[in-house]
C-alpha cells in the first residue's frame, strides 16, 4: 500500500500545514464571494498569501528535518491543486476570461492524475514536481492573488494576466506529457 500508516504520518508539521491549507479554502471562498469592500478583498488575498507561505514552509521543514512522508507526497499537491482550482473558479465567477484558464487547468491536472495513477499501478512515481510546474504554480498564485486584491482590473489587464498564466500552464503541461511518456529518469520506485 502506498501510504503505509497515515495515522502516524498525519501528525508531522508539514502534513499539518498542508491540512491547514485545505481548511483555509472554504474560509477564502466565503470571504471572497461575499466581499463588499477593499478590506474584504485584501483579507481574501491575505488568506491566499498565508496559504502560499505555508506551502513553501512545509516543504522546507519536510526536507530539513527529514519529515518527508508518503502521505505528504500526496497531501501537499492535493492542497496546492485544490487551492488553485478554488481560486480560479472563484475568479471565473467575476471574470469570464478565467473560464478558459479553468478549462486548461482541468485538462492539465486530469492528465497528471491519470498518468500518475497509471504509474502508481506500475510501482513508480515522479521524483518530484518538475521545475516548469513549480514556476507555473508560483506565477499562477501571484497573478491570481493580484486579481483578488484588485477587483477593479480592466478587462484588458485580466486578459493579459490570463494569457500569461495560460502560457506558463501550457509549458508545464507539455513538460509533464514529455516526462510521463519519454523520461523514465524522472521517476522513482515506490520503495525508494
Amino acid at each position: 500500500m502506498f501510504i503505509k500508516d497515515w495515522r502516524k504520518e498525519i501528525f508531522t508539521v508539514p502534513n499539518l500545514l498542508s491540512l491547514f491549507r485545505l481548511v483555509l479554502i472554504p474560509i477564502y471562498v466565503a470571504i471572497y464571494l461575499n466581499a463588499q469592500s477593499s478590506a474584504d478583498y485584501y483579507l481574501a488575498a491575505s488568506i491566499l498569501a498565508v496559504s502560499c507561505l505555508t506551502d513553501m514552509i512545509d516543504g522546507k521543514i519536510a526536507r530539513h528535518f527529514n519529515m518527508i512522508t508518503s502521505l505528504g507526497k500526496v497531501l501537499d499537491p492535493v492542497a496546492d491543486k485544490a487551492t488553485q482550482l478554488t481560486l480560479i473558479i472563484c475568479l471565473a465567477v467575476k471574470y469570464n476570461a478565467l473560464r478558459y484558464l479553468l478549462g486548461l487547468f482541468v485538462l492539465k491536472e486530469s492528465f497528471q492524475l491519470i498518468a500518475g495513477s497509471i504509474n502508481l499501478r506500475k510501482g513508480k512515481m515522479l521524483k518530484g514536481a518538475l521545475i516548469s510546474g513549480k514556476i507555473c504554480t508560483t506565477v499562477l498564485f501571484i497573478s491570481l492573488i493580484v486579481m483578488v486584491m484588485l477587483p477593479g482590473l480592466s478587462t484588458k489587464a485580466v486578459n493579459i494576466i490570463v494569457a500569461v498564466d495560460a502560457v506558463f500552464m501550457l509549458i508545464a503541461f507539455v513538460e509533464y506529457v514529455i516526462a510521463y511518456f519519454f523520461m523514465d529518469n524522472k521517476f522513482q520506485s515506490l520503495d525508494e
